[in-house]
């Protein structure tokens, strides 16, 4: 395993919440939103500024967020997903198993169009988890 990782979820505020904290932690902050990402025909036009996805890299630090995965009756702040990066297919496709088992799948594990295999799953305990490999990671 590469690294698990803290992500927040939120409601058309990421772009905003990201840069606060861009300015409070440093890092370099990486934001595509739905309306230049291959989503963007499969959501409502106006939620092209809302982020797909999100990242605030530091020494040591790596949030992830996103503006479409809260749903109905989470509350802000409550909405934080564990987020691993997995070495190989091998490790992603054993701890989906694992995770999964007495728990439902989200999305099954699946090839994406940012080059990696992705999943994610609520656990018999109810926690969200999300599984990424990037497969074009240096090795």
């Amino acid at each position: 395993m590469k690294q698990i990782n803290a992500y927040m979820h939120f409601n058309g505020n990421c772009r905003e919440a990201m840069t606060f904290y861009q300015e409070c932690l440093g890092g370099e902050l990486t934001l595509l939103p739905v309306g230049e990402s291959p989503m963007a025909e499969q959501l409502p036009a106006q939620m092209s500024q809302h982020i797909v996805h999100a990242t605030l890299k530091s020494d040591g630090l790596q949030l992830l967020a996103s503006d479409l995965c809260v749903g109905d009756g989470e509350a802000i702040g409550h909405s934080i997903s564990l987020f691993i990066d997995c070495a190989s297919e091998m490790e992603i496709s054993a701890l989906f198993d694992k995770l999964s088992a007495h728990g439902q799948v989200v999305h099954p594990l699946e090839d994406t169009f940012w080059g990696a295999i992705f999943g994610d799953l609520t656990d018999q305990f109810g926690f969200h988890w999300c599984l990424n490999f990037a497969k074009n990671q240096p090795v």
